[in-house]
C-alpha cells in the first residue's frame, strides 16, 4: 500500500457504489469483488491493528475476513451492511487470532533462522529505517484524532468516507478537511528542520 501524495485531492466515494459493486459481486462478478477488496483493505487492516495484532497477523486476519466474506456472499442482504458486516468480523478474528497466539511463533522463527536474509543490504534498510522512524515519529507528535484518520484514510487511493466515519465516530463530511490540516500538519513537523533532506 503507497501512501497518498499530501497534494492529491480528497475523493470521497458515493457510498450506493460499494453497494452496487457489492450486487454485482453477488451476482458472480469476479472484477466487482475485486474492487471491494482493493478499496476497503486499507480500512480493514487498520481496524485489525486497532485490536492490538502487528502487521503480519493484520494481514493475515484481513486476508481470512476476504474468505469469508466469499462464503457469506449470499448471507448478506443488505449491500448497506457490506461495510459494518466486514469491520465486524475483523474485530472478531483479530480477537480470535489473540487468543489462539501462542509461543510457536519463536520456534518458527529459531527453525528459520538459518536462511539468509533475503531483504536489501544492509545500509539500505538502514536508511529506510530511519525514514520510517522520522515518519512516525512525527505521526507520534500529531493530535490522537489526527493519528488514528490518517492510519486509515492515508494508505487507502479512494477511502470510503462513509465507513470511516463509522468506525471513527466522525462526521463524513468533516473526515476531507480534518484530512487535509492533518496532512498539513506532518509535513510541517517533517520539514521542520532545514538541513533534513525529507523528501
Amino acid at each position: 500500500m503507497t501512501a497518498v501524495p499530501a497534494d492529491q485531492p480528497d475523493v470521497v466515494p458515493d457510498y450506493a457504489r460499494t453497494g452496487a459493486y457489492f450486487l454485482a459481486a453477488q451476482g458472480g462478478d469476479r472484477a466487482a469483488l475485486d474492487v471491494l477488496v482493493q478499496e476497503l483493505t486499507p480500512l480493514l487492516w487498520q481496524v485489525a491493528r486497532m485490536q492490538g495484532l502487528d502487521r503480519d497477523s493484520s494481514a493475515d486476519v484481513v486476508q481470512t475476513v476476504w474468505l469469508e466474506l466469499l462464503g457469506s456472499l449470499t448471507k448478506i442482504h443488505s449491500p448497506n451492511a457490506l461495510v459494518a458486516w466486514l469491520i465486524t468480523v475483523t474485530k472478531r478474528e483479530s480477537w480470535r487470532l489473540r487468543r489462539n497466539t501462542s509461543d510457536h511463533r519463536t520456534d518458527d522463527e529459531a527453525a528459520l533462522s538459518h536462511l539468509p536474509d533475503p531483504r536489501p543490504m544492509p545500509e539500505d534498510r538502514l536508511l529506510e529505517t530511519d525514514r520510517r522512524t522520522r515518519l512516525w515519529t512525527a505521526v507520534d507528535q500529531l493530535p490522537e484524532r489526527c493519528r488514528t484518520l490518517l492510519r486509515i484514510v492515508a494508505f487507502s487511493p479512494r477511502p470510503d468516507y462513509s465507513a470511516v466515519g463509522r468506525a471513527l465516530n466522525m462526521p463524513e463530511g468533516s473526515i476531507g478537511p480534518t484530512r487535509g490540516r492533518c496532512l498539513a500538519k506532518l509535513r510541517k513537523l517533517l520539514t521542520a528542520d532545514p538541513t533534513d533532506n525529507w523528501r
